[in-house]
């Protein structure tokens, strides 16, 4: 076939016209605008809830300001005041504690639960249910004054241990040996939002993995580290990073159980309950700034450890 005669069969369509182009225009506008206005509410609440106090934060940690008088520009000082600040390094500690403790044991138990309630149990909607419910109401006040009475001298925890003949007299809460491992429990006890994920991440691994191995004369154990693992380390890595974040944030149960002291020699002492204190009960909003943002680096260079060692332990599908 010659060329005019392909050329015969092209389709020539005709320009559009500048009306049309403008009509077009028109009609994208406006799709746009309704696209926004739906938007609004969100881009409102980002701006002035958000953003907005992130920016007066970060201002705020170079100044002065006690919430009564103007803000007075300081520069580094507040963040030079850190180096010495020996109250703040031991909230530090105690919440590096709490973090790398907790959040471990809780994965663990988390993990532990989602792998029997994936063998199908009749009545598994109800179990999910109960077990998840701690995690909707273990950051609740309510909760935490619950804790403070169970591990009371004459909490329901010694009422038990008297049972079994044991003279426990110890008051949990106000024993600096004992205060920090009561509100890791707190923390352990609220496994339910990772394990609904575990279960869920449970379910997408193929059937046919264990049914290959199950031939081949694999133990449960070596389907587990083999199988399960290798195969759930992404929603592994995903719960590890939220819990991580999540307790760092941690407030509510120390300064309920401890009645906003950080607890006998200061052994509960979170760093957001002292970053607290410094800022709405002395009054030193913009040394609490301060703390603030170095929390904000702290979380964000152990998310950052996280993502890069990831590649070495967290496997994909491709």
């Amino acid at each position: 076939m010659s060329a005019i005669s392909e050329l015969s069969h092209i389709k020539v369509t005709k320009a559009k016209s500048p009306e049309e182009r403008l009509a077009r225009r028109k009609e994208a506008t406006r799709d746009n605008k309704a696209g926004y206005l739906f938007l609004l509410p969100w881009l409102v609440g980002l701006v002035v809830i958000t953003i907005g106090p992130m920016i007066a934060s970060l201002y705020l940690s170079f100044t002065n300001y006690s919430l009564i008088q103007a803000p007075e520009w300081t520069g580094l000082a507040n963040y030079a005041r850190m180096l010495d600040d020996a109250r703040l390094h031991h909230s530090l500690k105690v919440t590096f504690i709490y973090v790398f403790v907790s959040v471990p044991l809780q994965l663990i138990l988390a993990l532990g639960i989602a792998l029997l309630l994936d063998k199908g149990m009749r009545g598994l909607a109800l179990y999910r249910s109960i077990f998840y419910l701690p995690s909707m109401l273990g950051g609740s006040v309510a909760i935490a004054l619950l804790w403070r009475q169970m591990f009371g001298t004459d909490g329901i925890v010694n009422q038990i241990l008297r049972l079994f003949g044991l003279e426990a007299t110890t008051g949990w809460i106000s024993d600096p040996k004992y205060a920090l491992g009561t509100i890791i429990l707190l923390h352990i006890w609220t496994f339910g939002s990772p394990m609904v994920i575990f279960l869920a991440g449970l379910r997408q691994i193929p059937g046919m993995y264990y049914e290959a191995a199950s031939v081949d004369g694999a133990t449960r154990w070596v389907r587990f580290t083999q199988i399960t693992l290798p195969l759930l380390s992404p929603i592994i890595f995903f719960n590890l990073v939220l819990q991580i974040i999540g307790a760092f944030q941690s407030f509510t149960q120390a300064f309920v159980v401890s009645n906003g002291t950080g607890g006998p020699s200061d052994s509960t002492l979170f760093y957001t309950l002292y970053l607290y204190q410094r800022g709405f009960g002395q009054f030193q909003m913009g040394y609490a700034a301060a703390m603030a943002w170095l929390l904000v680096v702290i979380v964000g260079v152990l998310t950052a450890i996280n993502f890069f060692a990831s590649k070495y332990w967290v496997f994909y599908d491709d």
